[in-house]
């Protein structure tokens, strides 16, 4: 296939724009950002679940103060009317009886003192953690909404750049021959549609030319397509080819 040297130079032109064009696809499907938000994602379900068996602890420490309170009030209760009793009493048997269970309230009062204080401190402990916790969560939300926004706004500049950029080509594309281009996009669709060669070497898959290769392509007419051997790519022949 022949093509004037003029209209083989824009073949570059194109090919930039396509690789510009695969960039900002690139950039616009995968953005920097998103490797990051799915590992957010995951630390969040791990967080989460930790904190739902922190809460949990949090919820039986809670129930368990909950019942010894109660156990406190009834045992103050009983003391209370016992007390009342003893105080009207008048058989001495029945005033000795309750003031043994007077005696054995306030016994069992003092350890449920203690064992409230223990369970307080376990309360306040898993309060800790739980708040802790949720903190770290709050981080993690607050980091992985940044970066989506990022994202978000990385994904509409590169949609942006992918239409200029595909309205350039447009333009350009429209300087050559309809054979050109499709000849072009040929061989673009296997790999590399053209490359310069500079001084031996072809840009588009960044091969060294034999002696031999470069011989038959010095020997080429300037408007016959030179390919390159390695890539397939048309060779694009300039000044800067050394031929």
């Amino acid at each position: 296939m022949n093509a004037s040297p003029e209209h083989q130079r824009v073949l570059l032109e194109i090919a930039e724009l396509d690789r510009r064009i695969q960039q900002a696809e690139r950039a616009r499907t995968r953005p920097e950002h998103a490797a990051r938000i799915t590992e957010l994602a995951g630390i969040r379900q791990e967080q989460l679940r930790e904190l739902t068996a922190l809460t949990g602890l949090l919820e039986d420490a809670r129930a368990e103060l909950k019942r010894l309170e109660s156990d406190v009030t009834l045992a103050e209760q009983r003391r209370d009317r016992d007390a009342e009793r003893l105080a009207s009493a008048s058989d001495p048997k029945q005033a000795q009886a309750l003031e043994h269970e007077i005696e054995s309230l306030g016994r069992r009062l003092s350890a449920l003192a203690d064992a409230e204080l223990e369970v307080m401190g376990r309360v306040e402990d898993a309060e800790a953690a739980v708040n802790a916790q949720q903190a770290l969560i709050d981080a993690t939300n607050a980091e992985g909404s940044e970066l989506t926004r990022k994202a978000k706004e990385a994904v509409a500049a590169a949609t942006a750049e992918g239409e200029r950029l595909t309205r350039d080509r447009a333009a350009v594309a429209g300087t050559i021959p309809p054979a050109l281009l499709a000849e072009y996009e040929r061989r673009a669709a296997r790999g590399v549609g053209a490359g310069l060669l500079r001084r031996g070497v072809c840009e588009g898959c960044r091969m060294v030319l034999s002696g031999t290769d470069l011989t038959a392509v010095r020997r080429a007419a300037p408007d016959e397509l030179a390919s390159c051997p390695e890539c397939g790519a048309i060779l694009v022949r300039t000044e800067e080819s050394g031929l």
